[in-house]
């Protein structure tokens, strides 16, 4: 949980600039926080070796009529061309990627991994690096719900 708090305080700032997001609790290794002027709201988490600026957030921006959106933020710049791979207990998910970040190609996959995390303990993701060398972010899920829950009901009244 202690982990948590520094990635929380990173995502707090935008380019130096201090931005305003109300906190709606941590729950494990998650935790849940709106930012009311996107107005969005997201659990979120870092990979269990958190020696990076990785993490996995599910979000939900109102105005967009969004909810329930899988983000990954690679702990290590990915190989062009490498592929993605989310492993939640015994399913697996191709990822869609850009250089460090990963999200699931739509929404339906969006809702398949957000209930597959609900039942799971833990998840992976896993690519190879610039370097061509594999590797893998895992995250403890241990409270992912109840955070999850938690942001979307901090959007729920949000337009």
């Amino acid at each position: 949980m202690k982990a948590l708090w520094p990635l929380a305080l990173s995502l707090l700032t935008v380019g130096g600039v201090a931005q305003a997001r109300d906190s709606l609790g941590v729950f494990e290794a998650w935790g849940a926080f709106r930012d009311p002027g996107t107005p969005r709201c997201y659990a979120i988490a870092m990979p269990v070796a958190a020696k990076s600026q990785g993490f996995a957030a599910v979000g939900s921006w109102p105005r967009q009529r969004v909810r329930g959106q899988v983000h990954f933020r690679l702990s290590r710049m990915r190989a062009d061309e490498a592929a993605v791979i989310l492993n939640v207990g015994d399913r697996r998910f191709t990822l869609v990627a850009g250089q460090v970040d990963a999200w699931a190609p739509d929404a339906r996959a969006d809702a398949a991994i957000v209930a597959a995390m609900r039942s799971a303990t833990s998840m992976s993701v896993q690519t190879r690096d610039a370097r061509g060398r594999g590797f893998a972010d895992t995250y403890a899920l241990r409270g992912a719900a109840t955070a999850i829950d938690a942001a979307a009901l901090g959007c729920a009244r949000l337009r």
